[in-house]
């Protein structure tokens, strides 16, 4: 049987388990969030994404209750949550520094906010092991928090958010203090224990990679605004902006005005004494009109050659070269200055490598291999 794609954003009929309804939220003078209206879904692994400063944690702290914004509404599950207090809200959050008692076992960790909602026994003991068995700390359950790594204290944290089994995880930056080979397998661990407890997470983050990795969408923000919510591969692939262009991954910007040149197609003046550019999009430039081309490195090939059937080709030479073992990127500086990024798969030993510093190459791409953005 075919599995089902998970989109319930992409269904009319679906409500929204969190609905912010233009929300603006001040600190005296200083907009934190600016008229913001955003819908997200049950079941949804939701990443706010943005530089620091640009609001995502005061949306977050919004949705615990820990500030109040200062107009707006915002809906769980159907119900205004902004005059229930935090301990009211079938909400739990899970902070960067994990916040566990050093004085208590794991078991106890997990089981202490149970043991304030007053459950029995019985109860909290068969939930504090579903829990243990979930995150993979069964043998740990009588250690302390001092006596296991920084990664398996993740996962208590996790285990202890979980426990009351609350309709919204919040995570602040959760994998934070974890080095990149940890933070990529407690990625994953992440993504299977929010498939398996069909819990809602909103994370926030400011590393693309993770956001990338783990979310079924992702709301871009910058200076208390969205500038795009989509999936990870929409943002990567069809970017509204330059600046979300510019913010996930490592893109290209070549600015020059547009031309309609056939259904779709755009012919690009970008700089003097240059062929124009050609490329396709489905969003509408007049003649004329100021442009900016965004195209991934991986999307722009390189030769010593000039390739005979490129729809773009520009001469340039090899200023720069990062090997990063798997791929290689070469920096081209073009004829009027601009640098441009190729990257390519390291398929074959770097001695046979046929292209070096300060080369003269070929750089090309298709007309479809780039986005054409208008802001």
């Amino acid at each position: 049987m075919p599995q089902t794609v998970f989109a319930p954003w992409d269904d009319p009929r679906e409500t929204p388990l969190i609905r912010f309804q233009n929300v603006t939220k001040k600190f005296g003078e200083f907009v934190a969030i600016d008229d913001l209206t955003l819908d997200i879904y049950a079941k949804e692994f939701f990443a706010l994404l943005g530089p620091s400063g640009c609001g995502k944690t005061t949306m977050m702290r919004m949705l615990a209750g820990f500030e109040d914004p200062s107009s707006g509404r915002i809906d769980l599950a159907g119900q205004n949550i902004v005059p229930v207090p935090p301990n009211k809200r079938a909400v739990n959050m899970m902070f960067q520094s994990y916040a566990l008692f050093p004085h208590l076992s794991i078991w106890d960790n997990i089981a202490f906010g149970l043991r304030r909602d007053k459950k029995d026994k019985d109860q909290i003991a068969a939930r504090v092991d579903e829990m243990l068995k979930l995150t993979r700390l069964e043998k740990f359950a009588r250690r302390k928090p001092h006596q296991i790594s920084g990664g398996q204290r993740q996962r208590v944290a996790l285990a202890r958010s979980l426990a009351k089994a609350p309709k919204l995880l919040l995570l602040d930056e959760p994998l934070g203090a974890l080095d990149k080979k940890l933070r990529q397998d407690t990625q994953f661990e992440l993504m299977d224990i929010q498939e398996t407890t069909g819990t809602t997470f909103v994370i926030v983050t400011h590393d693309q990679e993770e956001a990338m990795t783990v979310a079924s969408r992702v709301a871009v923000m910058d200076e208390g605004r969205i500038m795009q919510v989509a999936t990870p591969a929409e943002i990567y692939e069809a970017p509204n902006s330059v600046y979300v262009a510019d913010f996930i991954g490592d893109v290209n910007i070549i600015e020059g005005r547009a031309t309609p040149d056939g259904e779709e197609l755009y012919r690009i003046d970008w700089a003097e004494g240059q062929e124009p550019l050609h490329a396709a999009s489905a969003r509408y430039f007049s003649a004329g009109q100021k442009c900016h081309l965004a195209i991934r490195p991986e999307k722009i090939f390189i030769a010593t050659e000039k390739p005979v059937d490129a729809q773009n080709a520009v001469q340039g030479r090899v200023l720069d070269i990062a090997y990063l073992g798997n791929l290689s990127t070469y920096h081209v500086e073009l004829p009027g200055g601009q640098i441009i990024k190729a990257q390519t798969a390291n398929t074959r030993r770097l001695a046979r490598r046929s292209i070096t510093w300060e080369d003269r190459v070929w750089v090309g791409w298709s007309a479809t291999a780039g986005v054409l953005l208008d802001q």
